[in-house]
């Protein structure tokens, strides 16, 4: 019989599971993968309390992730009051979904108790309107009050992102004043920075800074010492817009305000950041016309958010196809035309999705408007034309020696020039002109753009054709 005890089996595991849970290539170890699933099946609880629950929340994301569906419900029940609900602001809307459509409203709600305010509103917000209002009944008043305030403001607002704890104090308090509050209030934010200054009305005075309070003699007034708040954010504005002022003015922090001017939460940097990697992923998703799809989206989720543009796409392909048909006579005639044709449009496409893109992204970031919009399209259509110009060159010469005629090498070369030059007209001037009419640039410009350099392409390259070899 084994002399192993409980406290040195569980000490073996601990040593297995080591303290990093992540692989060189950036994946969950799968090692430690494979522990907790036998754990899971195991109902191995005091394992899971030792290495997931201490886990932080962004790992804890990942590993639901990576886990089996039956594991993460199975996880969370066995985890119990050990669970760290903030995990889930980590995980795709599915998978978050799943987990809380089986969890308690009671479970919920207690948990939600320890959250942040902001990270208490991710969760709250996805939730129908009923648990929604069950969950808050459970809630202390003033936390009730709070979180119902933040939700009361349109979805991808700075309201929705905002953390309803703050420091706030008068004018007239000293320093001193201030340091004692901050070391016997019980009611404060984990972490700040910034201390800010109200009137009995709760409206914004000012800010300053905790380095200033340190350095400052506990006898003086706040109110000398004080500053205007940098870029106080109205508690409506998108979050994109939000994230913008924070990367042009360098804050890690920032006032938000109702439209009274009150004081009503704080943006913080790490949800601008969330928030930036959202719309960066959110953009290159729409630049390819898959909405706002996610890994844990099931088949016939993904599918219905792809189809509409493949069927956008289709009915493009036909328009295309429909200028083809009008030199079916020349293609007869001259059948390395057919051979060439995908070259021409192929790399008008390719050259219009750099230049859209690179709009697209200009745009999204409030660095293209209308002032400098003639100015980039004056460089865009020299670089078009420059490319065309090199581009064409080299195609031209190894289609003229492919087929042993100069005339062909000279016609898909003009093709290519004119082609790629109204590539990189279509890739600046469409985005600008969904901006300005006020539809999102990112979804509708990659059809359009592919429609016009494939249309240009084949009408350059068979219309050149007809009157140059058959004319």
């Amino acid at each position: 019989m084994s002399d192993i005890g409980e406290d040195d089996r569980l000490r073996t595991k601990t040593d297995e599971a080591g303290g990093d849970i992540y692989s060189e290539d950036g994946s969950i170890r799968a090692d430690f993968l494979a522990m907790v699933g036998a754990a899971i099946a195991d109902r191995d609880v005091l394992f899971l309390r030792q290495h997931v629950a201490r886990l932080h929340e962004s790992e804890l994301g990942d590993l639901l992730e990576a886990i089996l569906p039956d594991q993460r419900l199975a996880l969370v029940k066995l985890l119990g009051d050990h669970f760290d609900l903030t995990a889930l602001t980590e995980v795709d809307e599915a998978i978050r979904m799943e987990i809380v459509d089986q969890m308690p409203n009671a479970q919920i709600a207690a948990a939600i108790g320890d959250l942040d305010s902001d990270d208490a509103v991710y969760i709250l917000e996805d939730l129908n309107q009923e648990d929604r209002e069950e969950i808050l009944a459970q809630l202390p008043f003033t936390e009730r009050v709070r979180l119902r305030r933040a939700l009361d403001y349109p979805e991808q607002s700075a309201g929705r992102r905002m953390q309803t704890e703050f420091v706030a104090v008068p004018p007239f308090w000293t320093v001193g004043q201030t340091i004692d509050y901050m070391r016997d209030e019980e009611d404060l934010p984990e972490s700040f920075t910034q201390i800010f200054v109200i009137d009995p009305t709760f409206k914004l005075l000012g800010v300053v800074d905790l380095d200033k309070i340190l350095r400052t003699k506990r006898q003086v007034k706040v109110e000398t010492i004080m500053r205007e708040t940098n870029y106080p954010i109205p508690a409506d504005m998108d979050q994109e817009e939000a994230a913008q002022l924070f990367e042009q003015y360098d804050l890690l922090s920032a006032a938000v305000v109702d439209e009274n001017g009150r004081l009503v939460g704080v943006l913080t940097i790490d949800d601008v950041v969330d928030v930036i990697q959202e719309e960066a992923e959110e953009d290159i998703m729409r630049l390819s016309g898959v909405g706002d799809e996610e890994l844990s989206d099931s088949v016939t989720q993904t599918s219905r958010s792809r189809v509409p543009w493949l069927l956008i796409n289709l009915f493009t392909a036909f328009i295309s196809a429909s200028v083809i048909s009008l030199f079916e006579a020349t293609i007869e005639e001259v059948v390395a035309l057919a051979i060439l044709m995908p070259i021409v449009a192929g790399m008008g496409g390719n050259a219009g999705s750099q230049t859209m893109t690179v709009t697209v992204r200009a745009l999204a970031t409030r660095n293209l408007d209308i002032h400098n919009a003639w100015r980039v399209a004056r460089r865009e259509a020299g670089v078009g034309l420059i490319n065309g110009v090199v581009i064409g060159c080299l195609v031209g010469i190894v289609a003229g020696l492919w087929f042993h005629d100069v005339n062909i090498g000279g016609l898909i070369a003009t093709a290519m020039l004119i082609n790629m030059f109204a590539a990189a007209m279509a890739g600046i001037m469409i985005p600008l002109v969904l901006d300005r009419a006020g539809a999102d640039p990112a979804v509708s410009s990659a059809v359009f753009v592919t429609a016009i350099t494939d249309t240009t392409g084949f009408f350059s390259f068979l219309g050149l054709a007809t009157l140059w070899l058959l004319g």
